[in-house]
Order: C-alpha cells, then sequence, then structure tokens
C-alpha cells in the first residue's frame, strides 16, 4: 500500500510563526534543486538516517557505481518504469533518479521495502534532492505483481544476502540465511514476470552466495548476464550481477557462450579466491 505521512514528516520551517519562514523555505528548496542539478548520485549529507534504517554502506556504494558505469546504456534504453526492492535510506533509488535526468525525464519509480522507517526515509531523502517516487510497504513485491507485470525497464536489489540461520531473516536487513541466498532465490521467482522486453535487473551479491549459480539459474529462465563491478574488501568480494533476455542480445551464439563463461571464470577465481573468508560484511 502507498505509506501516509502525517505532519511529523512535514518541513519543520512550514509550521514556523517566523513570517519569513517561506521565503526561507524557498530559497533553501532553490539551493538544493541547484546543488543536485550536476549530480550523478545521491549526496550523502541528504540522505536520511534513522536507527531502524539500513544506510549507505560498501554494497550500497558498490551498487551506484555499477549502476553510474551503465548511466550511457540506461540512458539509451529509454527507461519509463524503474523499481527498486529493498529501498533502505533512499540512496540508490534518488542515485539512479539523479543519473537518468533529475527528475526531468518521463519516468516512473517505484521504491518498496517491508520497513515504515526505511520508507519515510526514502521519501526524505528523495524530498531533499527534489525528486518523488512511489513508495510500498510491501514484502519484495508483493501485492504489486500485476501493476508491475513487463512493465519495469530498471530493476534493482541489494537484498540481505549475509549468511545465516534461516530463522534470522527477517530479524535485520543483512541476515540472508542459507548461503545468504533465502531472499535472493525468492526475488529471483519473480524477475522473469515483471522485467520489460528491454528490462535490466541488476543485483548485489557476495561470494558465499555463489553467484556463478545465481548466474545459471537465470540462465535458464533466459537471461544473459555478466559482472559489471567485482570489488574486493578485507572480509568480502562483492558483484553487481546485471542480467537481460537474451532474445535482446544481438551477438552470435560463440559470443554469448564467451561472454558467459567469461562470467563463471571471473566469479570462479573470486569465489577461489574468497573461500575461506566467507564472512558478514554488512
Amino acid at each position: 500500500m502507498d505509506v501516509a505521512f502525517n505532519e511529523e514528516n512535514e518541513d519543520p520551517v512550514t509550521k514556523s510563526h517566523d513570517p519569513f519562514a517561506g521565503f526561507y523555505l524557498i530559497v533553501f528548496r532553490a539551493f538544493i534543486a541547484r546543488l543536485t542539478q550536476t549530480r550523478s548520485s545521491a549526496d550523502l549529507r541528504l540522505v536520511a538516517r534513522h536507527p531502524e534504517v539500513y544506510g549507505p554502506s560498501d554494497d550500497s556504494f558498490v551498487l551506484v557505481d555499477a549502476l553510474l558505469a551503465e548511466k550511457a546504456h540506461l540512458r539509451e534504453l529509454h527507461p519509463r518504469l524503474c523499481v527498486e526492492v529493498g529501498c533502505g535510506s533512499g540512496y540508490v533509488i534518488t542515485s539512479l533518479a539523479l543519473m537518468l535526468g533529475n527528475g526531468k525525464e518521463n519516468i516512473k519509480y517505484i521504491a518498496s521495502d517491508i520497513s515504515e522507517a526505511a520508507l519515510k526515509a526514502t521519501a526524505i531523502t528523495l524530498k531533499a534532492h527534489g525528486l518523488c517516487a512511489e513508495l510500498y510497504k510491501v514484502d519484495l513485491i508483493s501485492g504489486l505483481e500485476k501493476r508491475l507485470a513487463g512493465a519495469v525497464d530498471v530493476l534493482i536489489f541489494n537484498p540481505p544476502c549475509v549468511p545465516t540461520l534461516d530463522e534470522e531473516v527477517g530479524t535485520s536487513a543483512w541476515a540472508g540465511g542459507n548461503k545468504g541466498r533465502v531472499v535472493i532465490d525468492r526475488m529471483l521467482k519473480t524477475v522473469d514476470s515483471i522485467l520489460s522486453k528491454k528490462g535490466r535487473f541488476y543485483l548485489v551479491t557476495v561470494t558465499a552466495n555463489n553467484p556463478g549459480e545465481i548466474c545459471q539459474i537465470m540462465r535458464r529462465k533466459g537471461f544473459s548476464s555478466r559482472i559489471v563491478i567485482q570489488r574486493h574488501s578485507e572480509e568480502e568480494s562483492l558483484h553487481v550481477l546485471k542480467f537481460w533476455r537474451e532474445k535482446l542480445d544481438h551477438s552470435s551464439g560463440s559470443d554469448k557462450s564467451l561472454l558467459y563463461s567469461r562470467c563463471a571464470s571471473a566469479l570462479h577465481v573470486s569465489l577461489s579466491h574468497r573461500l575461506s573468508r566467507l564472512v558478514s560484511f554488512k
């Protein structure tokens, strides 16, 4: 359902008795609009913080970096609907909107999260950057299937992917259950039905998730894949995987096989390199 916001979420200056409050508000918003015009990612100083909401971290930054690397290609897609599942603080969906035209293009943005606190944080972050999106308090895309069916041009997901006990899933923003895959595997089942013919799906994974196996699962569903960014830290190796429908890939069969082989090879090297370090990073 749509999230409603009460007076507590209004701009404090609008409730002030200062006769110049309205003028200050106009000047402040003009300043923010000018500040964000030239940005390609959200300003961390304007990202809402909340003790119950997972804030921007290494995985958030690598996902935004991957989207920036794909910026020219994403613009060429002329997307009409972009969706982020699990929006958290709103850093990623805001960054995507900025790099695709700063709200000037005719693009609709939808963000979902199971946490109302996260949706409020996302709303504040978007507003601070002069942007807006439809926000839904749902588990993944539950209840939105018909609305999104075959319509999503850009789908982004930074899932709970740290290996934990299955019963811990849902207790934190990072608990991913067995192999960190419980939530990821649920999401993979819905991608084919909501992604448009030209759609692109960007997924953050860690080595413990077995990204190569995820690519195989998606390949059986008719999707090609590649690694957009692979980044190592002391604790873990992060990957941002990109998926798209194979029938849109006009490469020859041998080129497709080579592309998939390179993806699998890179993931295998990463897995071998980090096999002894499968620990939580969030």
